[in-house]
């Protein structure tokens, strides 16, 4: 039976920890560590954790707040040393059900493959899809776009497929596919990491991914990370969110190193402009502008 390392990171999760940990020590497969990296979190997180009872537990304290892949990393690497053949990278941000490790274990048994993911729905509209699979789009800059997002679930993506991205909400691997592929690239604090990470697993071509809909996963979307912020009723992408996706989505083209990525970077610094002005989701200040240019050429310089 293998022994599954849980990697988690934990930044202010107060809110969210609780029900999440009660989904971990719930599972019907029990031969599980569970390693919470926490970023330096300042509110009642680390009190949660200082109370826990259950020796599966590793708590690894960061002085700062190392990001999104470094934080994996340490997790990772972590599990591995103590012997872990599998780790199941996972937020805290999400309640899922007490099988959900078993039948992505059913799965990659069955497909006889490394990675598997599960069917992601919106926390707050179960009933809908955040993730049934995803593949890389060329035309869009290689993004990895999520099959049925906001579409109600009617049984229209039950069927197991091999895909090529999987978000690391929620992403079991074995551990010989570090060994092959590597770790997460740190240059990325948040966003993209994972799929870079997808990318080089996908093209590298040894290892097989497959997407499992009878394991479901509620995300509590953008609850952990600046994604969105409200003024006059209206919610719109948080400054965060646009510096770190516009930085990293040129980092990424960089990365690829093709012809035709080097020519969509060209074209994502006029596509970046023109979406400020049109896209309802961004706000139309000067600092925002001066912020999406400004992170455009820090992807460059990575």
């Amino acid at each position: 039976m293998d022994k599954i390392g849980l990697v988690t990171i934990t930044y202010n999760s107060e809110k969210v920890l609780s029900p999440f940990l009660n989904c971990v020590w719930q599972q019907t497969y029990q031969n599980i560590i569970l390693y919470v990296i926490d970023n330096a979190s300042t509110d009642g997180t680390l009190c949660i954790l200082e109370k826990e009872t259950e020796s599966r537990l590793k708590l690894i304290r960061n002085e700062s707040n190392f990001g999104v892949a470094k934080a994996n990393n340490q997790g990772i690497q972590q599990a591995i040393a103590d012997g872990c053949d599998q780790l199941l990278i996972i937020n805290n941000d999400v309640e899922f059900d007490t099988d959900l490790i078993a039948r992505l274990l059913a799965v990659q048994k069955e497909k006889a493959c490394s990675l598997v993911t599960p069917k992601m729905m919106f926390f707050d509209n179960p009933n809908h899809i955040w993730y049934a699979g995803s593949w890389f789009v060329k035309s869009k800059g290689y993004l990895p776009l999520h099959r049925g997002m906001g579409q109600k679930d009617e049984g229209q993506y039950d069927e197991v497929v091999e895909v090529e991205y999987a978000p690391t909400c929620c992403l079991l691997a074995k551990k010989e596919i570090f060994t092959d592929i590597g770790f997460m690239d740190e240059k990325y604090f948040v966003y993209f990491d994972d799929t870079d990470f997808s990318y080089r697993v996908w093209k590298d071509k040894r290892h097989k991914m497959f997407y499992v809909p009878k394991a479901k996963l509620f995300h509590k979307v953008g609850s952990l990370t600046k994604s969105f912020t409200k003024k006059d009723k209206k919610t719109y992408r948080g400054a965060f969110f646009l510096k770190q996706t516009t930085r990293n989505h040129v980092y990424f083209l960089k990365k690829i190193g093709s012809v035709f990525a080097c020519t969509f970077i060209v074209w994502l610094f006029f596509k970046n402009n023109i979406r400020f002005f049109i896209n309802p989701k961004i706000q139309k200040t000067p600092s925002n502008w001066w912020l999406i240019n400004k992170s455009y050429f820090q992807g460059l310089m990575l």
